[in-house]
């Protein structure tokens, strides 16, 4: 009887690792999807947190913009705005620009995180791992997108201590936070594309840089449309930064400010808030697509 017992064991043990075996191989990473996409949204967190230079200076430049030039120029813009604008403070004007600004420097610091892990060689090791290459992706962009978030919560906050008011209240400022997402996907993908086509740190870091400075002077962040030289108001018709700047300023202000763009069929401030997120979404989708592109020719060199 103890014969009997001992193979009825062997067999029922074999069984059982060949079934383990089995369904090891047909989920090769031993999680779930949701489980992968946990692993690397906290794994980036973790090398935000540890790399504080970058989380940090993403966050003190746009704070030193929104205290100097309120401070600074505060009284003379304000007088300016006031042909135009009727009782907007300088303050409530410049803020939904700065925190724009801090979409586009929190947003490029997601590819000097994707150089350090080539130069680190840990973006070939995470292209060999049994893990899902899309929760991989969205990890990443989840965390980055978190920590936009809190950085505009952070810049909301400190403007309504300078005097800025939101016409729209909490709700404005939730919608402030949403087009600051949407806004800052297009310079995600665009750092990325950087990133993946300099594979260099520095280069990245310039790069992002010289776009994001020039590219919000010749916007309508600091200043009205109509209080800029001719050719800044046509190189503003152009710029991505016009449109997110106007979105949030609608939501902040309340009121239909687009000018690049004369929409009259929706009415109030949805004349900025429809044109404005259908030009971020289709940039969006643009760079997206060009840096998942580029992202799988690389993974897949890298791989062989």
């Amino acid at each position: 009887m103890s014969d009997i017992s001992e193979d009825e064991t062997v067999n029922e043990t074999a069984q059982e690792a060949r079934a383990d075996g089995e369904h090891a191989r047909a989920t090769p990473s031993g999680n779930s999807f949701l489980s992968d996409f946990w692993v690397n949204f906290v794994r980036w967190n973790l090398k935000a947190v540890r790399n504080p230079f970058v989380v940090v200076g993403s966050l003190v430049q746009p704070i030193i913009f929104l205290v100097l030039f309120t401070q600074v120029f505060g009284q003379i813009a304000t007088s300016a705005l006031g042909g135009g604008a009727g009782d907007i403070t300088y303050e409530t004007f410049l803020l939904p620009a700065i925190a724009m600004q801090v979409s586009l420097a929190a947003a490029a610091g997601s590819g000097i995180g994707l150089v350090n892990d080539m130069e680190e060689g840990m973006f070939e090791k995470t292209l060999v791992m049994p893990m899902s290459r899309s929760a991989m992706f969205l990890g990443k962009t989840a965390a980055e997108i978190l920590r936009i978030v809190v950085q505009i919560a952070i810049i909301l906050a400190l403007g309504a201590v300078l005097g800025a008011n939101v016409a729209t209240g909490f709700l404005g400022a939730l919608g402030i936070l949403g087009v600051g997402i949407l806004f800052s996907l297009w310079f995600v993908a665009l750092s990325n594309i950087m990133a993946i086509v300099t594979r260099d740190q520095e280069s990245t870091i310039i790069g992002a840089n010289l776009l994001q400075f020039p590219l919000l002077f010749v916007s309508t962040a600091f200043l009205p449309l109509n209080a800029m030289p001719d050719w800044i108001q046509v190189v503003a018709t152009y710029n991505p930064i016009t449109y997110g700047v106007d979105a949030a300023r609608a939501l902040m202000l309340d009121q239909d400010v687009m000018t690049v763009v004369e929409v009259t069929r929706f009415g109030g401030i949805w004349d900025t808030l429809v044109p404005a997120i259908a030009v971020l979404l289709a940039l969006d989708l643009a760079l997206g697509g060009a840096m998942v592109y580029l992202l799988n020719r690389a993974s897949s060199s890298a791989v062989q």
